[in-house]
């Protein structure tokens, strides 16, 4: 039996930095992302083929490296998702979504004004 306490984002985005900040810091913004991107494909293969093991492990892979841009942009994962989502959908602002077309953002209404030269 597993006695580790559950892991919250900030936890984890730490403990990624830990391990990868200096080497993902040297390779920047754009290199980080390409590898970002590549795991988000192979998390996409891997839905596509079910392979359930393999999903797990591309599944953390894609947060790890999201973890990464995000602390090399100075950005706290946990406290951007708070933000936006703690209390509820960031649209309708409930819990669950209410919103018509489920993740579509609501449609502003266009207001037509007229030419007031003819």
């Amino acid at each position: 039996m597993n006695n580790r306490k559950p892991m919250g984002l900030r936890e984890f985005q730490r403990l990624i930095e830990s391990i990868y900040y200096r080497k993902d810091k040297a390779r920047g913004l754009h290199g980080t992302y390409f590898w970002f991107a590549e795991e988000v494909g192979e998390l996409t293969r891997a839905l596509r083929r079910g392979e359930r093991g393999r999903q797990e492990e591309e599944f953390a892979d894609v947060l790890a490296w999201l973890s990464t841009l995000a602390s090399i942009q100075g950005v706290d994962l946990e406290r951007a998702a708070r933000r936006k989502y703690g209390k509820g959908c960031p649209y309708c602002h409930a819990t669950p979504c209410a919103c018509p077309d489920p993740g579509a953002k609501p449609r502003q209404k266009k207001v037509l004004r007229r030419n007031k030269t003819g």
